[in-house]
């Protein structure tokens, strides 16, 4: 009965520390921001397709 206990409180805890682990990476990305060189880039490859 302690094993399966333990053993339910180890998988519940395994759970929320991935949850955390997501919600940690997922703050510390920053934000993709348009750069003038990715502007430039997709101009070119429109106009050149054209």
């Amino acid at each position: 009965m302690l094993a399966r206990r333990f053993t339910i409180v180890c998988l519940l805890m395994s759970l929320f520390g991935m949850f955390f682990a997501i919600l940690v990476a997922e703050a510390g990305r920053p934000a993709r921001a348009w750069t003038a060189a990715d502007v430039c880039q997709l101009g070119c490859v429109n106009q050149s397709n054209r």
